[in-house]
This record gives structure tokens, sequence and C-alpha cells, in this order.
């Protein structure tokens, strides 16, 4: 095996064996939880610029299977595993991840302990990182000067807006990164959808003639997207039902006056408890975040905070008191095997028909 090492940005570095593409590779480093599903994540636009570590001991084990895939294109930067498997178990592979990997141009490096890693980095508040060939001080200068792209949106949304026909209401997808389960949880529900890139104007969403708008989750900041995408939801806030993910979550809290901060430690994974309020229901979404709203910021008499994360005390969910609007910073989408959050998707297409009904009423 080929020798390998991680670099973090405080000089700390870890030696392991390659796999996957053997080239170099620097990113912000990501410690997912996850005990599966390696592959969503590796194929998931939310990962864009990020190297994955996986606390998961083995991975590998189930191979790839194309029908799992959250993007056709890659966004992980590098891979970082205890133990690469190519061993599988499941009927439904096609290719080994190792190969998968080769084909992308990923590169990977395993035999690191990475819960050992997973603790240094949560102390030590590490952010950046590298696989390399060599541990050196040119490696360490390079890693130092690197400076990642904050077009991260523009890097993996459409450029173009697409159709996604279906027999029931028609429903704008607003895409800053979309993972391709949020099109399967609308689809299943028989929506007939228009995607459209991150940037589209809201006299060209209302030229649609949609009846409900979706804000799709993405990377990166939300406070470094552009000022005419806010005053975009603002409009449509007022005049369509709203249902934002992720970061279309941390956008409408903007557009409502709240403020977003950047966690000390970003979270991903599917192992923290987060509390529905309305009923005090405890459910274990899958999460992937590395901002959050200030929760001293929501304004109450225009949001409720409707989920809360019992772990790090993150608002996970917040609804409008004027408009039919909500939106959860988790992803409530079934595609991680986590299945007790599809009811919000049937709440979004509940508020589409009532507002619809009000509108012919009036």
């Amino acid at each position: 095996m080929v020798k390998k090492y991680l670099i973090l940005d405080d000089g700390t570095s870890f030696v392991g064996e390659a796999f996957g593409d053997l080239s170099t590779a620097t990113g912000e480093l990501a410690i997912n939880s996850n005990l599966n599903n390696y592959q969503e994540s590796l194929t998931d636009p939310l990962y864009h610029n990020q190297i994955i570590t996986f606390t998961q001991p083995s991975i590998g084990n189930i191979g790839i299977n194309p029908k799992s895939y959250e993007s056709i294109l890659t966004s992980a930067k590098g891979i970082v595993v205890h133990q690469e498997e190519n061993i599988s178990f499941s009927h439904l592979k096609n290719l080994s991840l190792n190969s998968f990997l080769k084909e992308r141009h990923i590169p990977g490096i395993c035999q690191i302990d990475t819960r050992a890693l997973q603790k240094y980095v949560h102390t030590h508040n590490v952010k950046k990182a590298s696989i390399v060939n060599n541990n050196d001080a040119h490696a360490f200068d390079q890693l130092q000067a690197s400076v990642l792209s904050n077009q991260q949106i523009q890097s993996v949304a459409t450029p173009k807006p697409y159709l996604v026909p279906g027999s029931g209401i028609t429903i704008v997808v607003i895409d800053l990164g979309l993972r391709e389960s949020i099109v399967r949880q609308l689809s299943k529900l028989n929506c007939n959808l228009i995607v459209v890139p991150w940037n589209t104007s809201f006299s060209e969403i209302k030229n649609l003639d949609p009846e409900g708008v979706v804000i799709s989750s993405g990377p990166g900041s939300p406070e470094e997207i552009e000022n005419s995408v806010i005053d975009n939801i603002l409009e449509i806030q007022k005049e369509l039902p709203l249902f934002g993910i992720g970061l279309g979550h941390e956008l409408i809290a903007i557009v409502n006056g709240a403020k977003i901060k950047r966690l000390k430690i970003g979270h991903y994974g599917d192992n923290h408890p987060v509390k529905k309020i309305i009923t005090n229901e405890i459910v274990y979404p899958h999460q992937a975040q590395d901002y959050a709203i200030v929760t001293d910021s929501v304004d109450t008499s225009k949001l409720i905070i409707t989920y809360v994360d019992l772990i790090n005390g993150t608002v996970q969910g917040l609804r409008s008191r004027d408009y039919p609007t909500f939106s959860v910073q988790f992803l409530p989408e079934s595609a991680l095997g986590i299945e007790n959050n599809l009811d919000l998707f049937d709440e979004f297409i509940e508020s589409v028909v009532a507002h619809r009904r009000v509108k012919y009423e009036l």
C-alpha cells in the first residue's frame, strides 16, 4: 500500500494508506457520524469543498449503488476512513468504493483512527486539512496558503431550469445545491416540479405559475449569498406557500430578521435528538450544518420556533406567524434511512392546497 498523510491546518499530521485516486486534495474537514450511507454523502452537494471523515469504522462494504446518488456530480474533495472494505454484502452493488473514487478522481486515506481524529478536531477547532503524499514543510505551507472558493452554490446548482413532470400541483424548487432525495419525495406526492437556478428572479418564478415554492439545502455560508436572492425570498413569502430546507431555512430566517452564526463545531450525522416543540416528540433527523440561527435574534412576533436540537441548542425549525412559510435546518427526506420526518412534505402540500382554496374563494 502507498503511504498517505492527512495534515491539519494547525500543523498536526496523521499517517495512513492511500486508496481511491492517488492525487492530493485540500478542503474543509467534515466529521460524519452516520452509521451508513457513505455514498449519499459523497454525492451530496452539501459536502462541496469538504474532506469527509467517517467515524463509522468500516466503510465500503456495501459498494456503490447508482440508484442512491444525491447528485450525478461528486462534490467532496476527499475521504478519510479507518477501514476501507471492498467486500460487498449487498446485491445492489455495481461498483466498489475504491473504483468509484478512482473514477471520480477523489483521493482517500485509510488506516486512520477516525474517532481519535474527531476528538482532536473538536478539541482544537480544526477547520481545514489536506490529503498529501508528504507531510513536509512545503505541504503545510500550501495548506496554510490555500483559499477555498466561496462560489459554492454556483458550482453545484443547476445553471438552467428543468422540469420533473408530475400530474399534481406545480411546485418550483429553487436549487441551492439540490439533493435528489428532495425531488424523489415531492415526486412521490405527484408534484409537477420545475427546478430553477438559485438566482432566478421572483418575476420569473411567478411567470411559471407555481402553487408553492421549495428552497433547497446547499453548501456554504448564507451570508455570502447575494442580496437579490434575499429580496426574491421576501417576495415569494408574501404570495406563495414556502418551505425551506437547510440553507433554505437559514435564508428564510434572514428574510425575517434573524441572524446567522458559524458553529464552532459543525454537525454531520443523525445522532442528535431534536425536539418538536408542539408535541414534545423527539426525532433523530439527518443533519449537515456548519451554520445556525442565533436564537436570541429570532423575532417571535414574526416567527415561531418549531424544532430545537437538544445537544447544541440550535434552532432546527421555524414557522411564520403571518404567511404560509415554514422551514427546517435538518434534512427531512428519507434517502439516509430516516423516515420519521416525511410528514413535513405532506404538511407543505396541505399548506399549498389550503392556500389555493382560499385564493379561489376570494
